[in-house]
C-alpha cells in the first residue's frame, strides 16, 4: 500500500520491549522527533521507515498507538560498522569540531553506502506516486541522492539534527563529495542554525563545483535545491502542562527533601557523550566550593548521565573519568549525608525529567558543541513560575534562540565559574525576566511549529507541484 508521506530515519520511534505475560511488543520511545512528526503523518497517511535495534531480521510492517511502522534490519556486522562506526566514530565527532578524534576506514564507509542503499530502496517501494519523503539526519546523508535515482517524481527533504562542519573540518572526510551529492538528492536540506547551511552550500560551490545564490544550489540537470536553517523544538506545552501536574509538582518537593532541602539545587542532564562538557561543569563547580564560594549545606549539583552507546571505547573512557572526579569531588567536599554531586548515570520517563526540572534553581548546559539542545529549552517550558536561572554553552543551538541564558564558553573554567557564581547569587528580579523572556521564545516556536514549517518550505522546494499538507492546514 503506498503511502504519501515517508519519515526515514536511523531508529524508528518505538523501543521492543517484554511485556507482563513475557511476550514482545513495542513501547513509544521518548523523544520529541515523535511528538514533532505524528501529527504530519496522521494528516497525510504516512509511514515510518527506521531500525528499532537490536538484529532481529524477520520484521514485517507494523502499526503502533495508530502509526504505521516500517522496520529495518541490522546485521551485527552493520551495527559495529555503519552504526558504531562510520556513524558514531567518524561523523559524530567530526561534526562536532572535532571534539574527539574521527577514524577513517573503508570498510565503515562500505557499510554505511549498503545501510543507506537499503533505507532508499525501502522508501522507493513504500511511496506513492509523486509523495513525500523527510530523511532525518547524520547516519542517513546518501540516502536521497539514492532515492532521487530510484525514483525522480518524489519530493525529497533532508533535515540534520546535529551541526554541520565548516569546511576546514569537513573537508578532512575522504568521502566529503559523496555526502555532498547524497545530500544534494534532496530538494530542501534543513539544518539547526543558519551558519551551517552556510558552511553546507560554500562547500558544494568548493568541492562539488555547481553554481550557488545565496541558500540555493542550482543543479545541471535542472534542479534547484534550497538549504536552510529550520530551529528544531520541543513540545513546549506538552511539558509546561506535566510541571503544573500534580503528580510532578508532589514529586518535584520530594526530590528537594530527598536533597536535604537545599537552598540551590543546580542540575545537569545529558547523554554520557564527550561533547557534553560534564567533566569541565563538574569541575567549575568543584573550584567554587572548594574557593568557599559555594557550601555543601547551600547547594547540591545533580548530574543525570544518560547511558549512551556503551559499545565504544571511548564513552566507556567517559564514564570511568567522570566517575572519578564526581567520587573525587565527594571526598574533598562532601560531608555525611550530604554530598556535594549526585550522580545518576541512568535514563528517566519525561514525568521524572519535568521533576527534576522543576526541582532545579539553576540548570547547567554547557556542551562543546550542539546542533540544539533541547533540555534547555525543556527547562524553559517547565518553569511556569518564571523562575529558574539557565546557564548555557554558547556553542549549543539554543544560544542562539534563548540569548537572556548565562551564556557561557565550556573551554573558559574562570568564565563558566563566573556564570554559575552569577546564576546561584542572581536576584529573584533578575532571574524573572531573564526567564519570562526564554519562555516566549520556547512557547511561541514549539516543536509542531519547526515541522510544519519544514513542510511548507519543503512543499514549496523544488520543482514539483504536489501539495503536502501540514496538519490543521
Amino acid at each position: 500500500m503506498p503511502y504519501d508521506l515517508v519519515i526515514v530515519a536511523n531508529r524508528l520511534p518505538v523501543d521492543r520491549v517484554e511485556l507482563a505475560d513475557g511476550t514482545k511488543g513495542w513501547r513509544t520511545s521518548p523523544g520529541g522527533l515523535v511528538t514533532a512528526i505524528e501529527p504530519v503523518m496522521r494528516a497525510n497517511h504516512g509511514i515510518w521507515i527506521g531500525w528499532p535495534g537490536g538484529t532481529d531480521s524477520d520484521l514485517e510492517p507494523f502499526e503502533s498507538d495508530g502509526l504505521e511502522l516500517a522496520p529495518m534490519s541490522m546485521s551485527a556486522q552493520e551495527i559495529e560498522e555503519f552504526y558504531e562506526g562510520f556513524s558514531n566514530a567518524t561523523l559524530w565527532p567530526l561534526y562536532h569540531d572535532l571534539v574527539a578524534k574521527p577514524e577513517f576506514h573503508r570498510e565503515w564507509w562500505d557499510s554505511y553506502v549498503q545501510v543507506n542503499q537499503r533505507f532508499a530502496e525501502r522508501a522507493a517501494e513504500l511511496a506513492a506516486e509523486g509523495a513525500t519523503v523527510w530523511v532525518h539526519d547524520y547516519q542517513l546523508q546518501l540516502v536521497p541522492q539514492m532515492l532521487r535515482t530510484l525514483r525522480p517524481d518524489l519530493r525529497i527533504g533532508f533535515y540534520l539534527h546535529i551541526p554541520f562542519p565548516p569546511a576546514e573540518l569537513f573537508q578532512q572526510l575522504p568521502w566529503r563529495r559523496q555526502i555532498l551529492e547524497g545530500l544534494l538528492g534532496a530538494d530542501l536540506v534543513g539544518f539547526q542554525l543558519a551558519g551551517a547551511a552556510q558552511n553546507f552550500v560554500r562547500l558544494v560551490r568548493q568541492r562539488v563545483g555547481h553554481k550557488t545564490h545565496r541558500d540555493l544550489v542550482y543543479l545541471p540537470d535542472g534542479r534547484t535545491v534550497r538549504a536552510a536553517p529550520f530551529p528544531i523544538s520541543i513540545d513546549a506545552r506538552g511539558f509546561e502542562e506535566m510541571a503544573r501536574s500534580e503528580s510532578v509538582v508532589a514529586r518535584a518537593a520530594e526530590l528537594r527533601e530527598a536533597l536535604g532541602n537545599p537552598r540551590k539545587v543546580f542540575l545537569g542532564v545529558d547523554r554520557l557523550d564527550y561533547t557534553k562538557g560534564i567533566y569541565a561543569r563538574l569541575r567549575a563547580f568543584a573550584e567554587l566550593m572548594g574557593e568557599g564560594h559555594i557550601d555543601v549545606e547551600d547547594a547540591v549539583f545533580v548530574q543525570v548521565a544518560a547511558p549512551s552507546r556503551e559499545q565504544v571505547e571511548q564513552y566507556r573512557l567517559l564514564r570511568d573519568e567522570i566517575e572519578r572526579l564526581v567520587g573525587r569531588i565527594n571526598g574533598d567536599h562532601g560531608r555525611i549525608g550530604r554530598p556535594a554531586i549526585h550522580y545518576l548515570h541512568s535514563s528517566y520517563p519525561r514525568e521524572e525529567m519535568a521533576a527534576m526540572y522543576a526541582a532545579a534553581d539553576v540548570m547547567v548546559v554547557t556542551p562543546y558543541r550542539d546542533g540544539m539542545n533541547l533540555v534547555a529549552k525543556e527547562y524553559v517550558a517547565c518553569r511556569y513560575q518564571d523562575d529558574g536561572a539557565l546557564v548555557l554553552s554558547e556553542f549549543a543551538g539554543a544560544a542562539d534562540e534563548l540569548r537572556q541564558a548565562w551564556l557561557v564558553n565550556p573551554h573558559d573554567i574562570n568564565g563558566m565559574k563566573s556564570a554559575l557564581l552569577e546564576a546561584y547569587q542572581a536576584d529573584e528580579k533578575e532571574v524573572t525576566r531573564r526567564m519570562r523572556a526564554m519562555r516566549k521564545q520556547v512557547t511561541q516556536h514549539d516543536v509542531q511549529a519547526w515541522a510544519a514549517s519544514f513542510m511548507t518550505g519543503l512543499s514549496d522546494a523544488g520543482v514539483h507541484d504536489k501539495d503536502v499538507r501540514t496538519p490543521g492546514a
